[in-house]
């Protein structure tokens, strides 16, 4: 199973991002994942951007999961970011999104990638769980959010 200390790094969890719209928030993931994963940012928001144009991974309930492969990946990895304000995401709610995780994944990790998404999405549909996120006061309380109870979901 994928682990979420599997996907995250302390330094890809950001707290209170300042984003004005989805494509400034996706160039902030691109920057963060960038520096953290040794990767080109342009091309992290270029496949991310590329995905979110068959239809937004704004799934509701102010959640989204924007997703995307990428060369120069050997596993899969993720961004979350909980932004300081909601922005429009063309979710499926037409709500605004705060908790964002972005996943990102090797072009050949086909089962994989669609593990990671799963978990995720499994976990952001936890009424419980996202309201703690939305009430975490640091990164590092976020970061322990994902990673504190790695064998309690493992179903």
């Amino acid at each position: 199973m994928i682990n979420f200390t599997d996907l995250l790094l302390p330094a890809t969890v950001l707290n209170q991002v300042a984003a004005a719209n989805k494509k400034a928030l996706l160039h902030h993931i691109g920057q963060a994942a960038a520096h953290s994963y040794s990767l080109d940012a342009k091309a992290i928001v270029s496949a991310l951007a590329d995905r979110e144009r068959i239809g937004s991974t704004g799934f509701g309930g102010g959640v989204a999961i924007p997703h995307g492969k990428l060369d120069g990946l050997t596993r899969v990895v993720g961004v979350f970011a909980r932004l300081a304000q909601p922005i429009d995401f063309q979710a499926i709610d037409d709500l605004p999104v705060d908790i964002v995780f972005a996943l990102l994944s090797p072009p050949d990790a086909g089962a994989d990638h669609l593990k990671s998404l799963a978990r995720v999405s499994r976990r952001l549909r936890d009424r419980g769980f996202v309201a703690k996120l939305r009430g975490a006061g640091s990164p590092d309380a976020l970061y322990a959010l994902w990673t504190g109870d790695e064998g309690r979901d493992a179903a």
